[in-house]
């Protein structure tokens, strides 16, 4: 699932994608500093010796100060906790967090939590896929019914390819509605029904495949769809003979150092996180904890466990070409217009998605949304920022008469941050 920044309440898709990155250098050993519940921990790197002029003390101490008090506005805007690390030139620079993770405890949140990513997890599907493609194991142009004829049957297999499922313009639906259908009514019945559930990915493809056509394979724009990136597992592991998961793990969380992410087990998340509370556009009042779910509703698509240092870092490497060839970095990097689920459109690449800050930057990455938690990662094109944070509310915003999300102080909140941090 997918987050937008600042827009509509936290429903559906952060905009970003991919760009040319310097190395990420290994982070700063910084000593962890616990925040109470209605304060900051800002962790600010001493200045780096780059190919930029260094800023003086007075102007970094000032930086850090903006951003301690953007992140204090996330939060008193009306998210429970929120945790962000921003790094210059791939140096961690300040790190902080806000707020509590657990509302009932005041327990802090702290700025190495973990947290569930959503569909950033996408983008190292993405990855993997490019890696075989490398490899001359998937050709991205030819139709998936090459590699699974029984998954997308008939001539509907034949024009679906791999690109199309990669870049969300396949025209196959989402399969979300179908798996929680109470949320067509709308009810949040169906979160606490599959709370325990064990979906299997093929009957999770079967009711995106078997639902009414989104669109015309190839079209543009395209629609996203978590069905799309189901698929793309089930074919990493027809042509690797092993779970998705697995390879993922050794071939891009390994190779990018990731220390602290890793495809959940069980219901339970494994070190220290928040709490997650879903709101639902105030269906649920007060917003239900869901951090501890069964992410078998979206196994290798949308379920990855991280830390913002790991995705920092991750994006680092990525469009570093430490993951995937230069000439694959290229391929992610071709955008199409994508409706999202909220109703509005990104530029979309391979797993990657791409935005425009106008004065500031064309900045490249992913977010996405589970139950309760929200995460988004974004580093600009020439790799001289990078910004990922965690919310632990999520559907905040209430419907007016019409079904329309209404503004909320949180969206303004969001976007002062998104400014402070990527623009400085």
């Amino acid at each position: 699932m997918k987050i937008r920044m600042a827009l509509c309440g936290g429903m559906a898709a952060l905009t970003l994608g991919a760009g040319t990155l310097a190395a990420a250098a290994p982070p700063h050993s910084i000593a962890d500093e616990a925040a109470g519940p209605h304060t900051t921990s800002d962790e600010a790197a001493p200045p780096q010796s780059t190919s930029d002029e260094a800023a003086p003390p007075q102007s970094t101490s000032d930086r850090a100060a903006s951003l301690r008090s953007a992140l204090e506005g996330v939060h008193e805007a009306g998210v429970p906790g929120v945790f962000a690390e921003v790094r210059d030139s791939g140096h961690r620079f300040w790190r902080g967090a806000s707020g509590a993770a657990d509302v009932a405890t005041g327990r802090p949140v702290t700025p190495d939590m973990l947290q569930r990513v959503g569909s950033i997890t996408k983008t190292l599907t993405a990855a993997a896929i490019l890696q075989q493609a490398e490899q001359g194991r998937i050709r991205l142009d030819a139709p998936i019914a090459d590699y699974l004829p029984d998954l997308v049957p008939g001539e509907r297999g034949r024009k679906i390819t791999i690109r199309m499922l990669l870049n969300h313009t396949s025209g196959i639906p989402d399969y979300i509605r179908y798996a929680f259908p109470s949320l067509q009514v709308p009810s949040p019945k169906s979160l606490d029904d599959n709370r325990f559930r064990q979906f299997s990915r093929a009957e999770l493809i079967e009711l995106g495949v078997s639902a009414p056509p989104a669109a015309e394979p190839g079209a543009a724009p395209g629609v996203y769809s978590n069905t799309n990136y189901l698929i793309l597992c089930q074919l990493l592991e027809k042509v690797t003979g092993e779970r998705a998961e697995d390879y993922m793990t050794r071939n891009v969380i390994l190779r990018a150092g990731l220390k602290h992410t890793y495809f959940p087990t069980g219901t339970q998340i494994k070190g220290p996180h928040a709490r997650m509370y879903e709101s639902l556009w105030g269906l649920i009042d007060p917003p239900r904890d869901y951090s501890v779910y069964n992410m078998s509703w979206v196994a290798g698509t949308a379920d990855l466990v991280s830390t913002m240092d790991d995705l920092n870092r991750f994006f680092g490497k990525l469009l570093d070409g430490q993951i995937v060839s230069r000439a694959s970095l290229a391929e992610m990097q071709r955008t199409t217009p994508v409706i999202e689920l909220d109703g509005s459109t990104s530029a979309y690449g391979l797993g990657l998605e791409k935005i425009d800050i106008p004065g500031c930057g064309t900045f490249w990455g992913n977010g996405g949304t589970v139950w309760g938690a929200g995460t988004m990662s974004m580093t600009r094109a020439d790799g001289g920022r990078q910004m990922s944070m965690a919310l632990n509310l999520m559907r905040w915003s209430k419907p007016d008469g019409q079904g329309n999300p209404q503004p909320h102080p949180i969206d303004g909140a969001l976007k002062e941050w998104q400014e402070v941090a990527l623009c400085g």
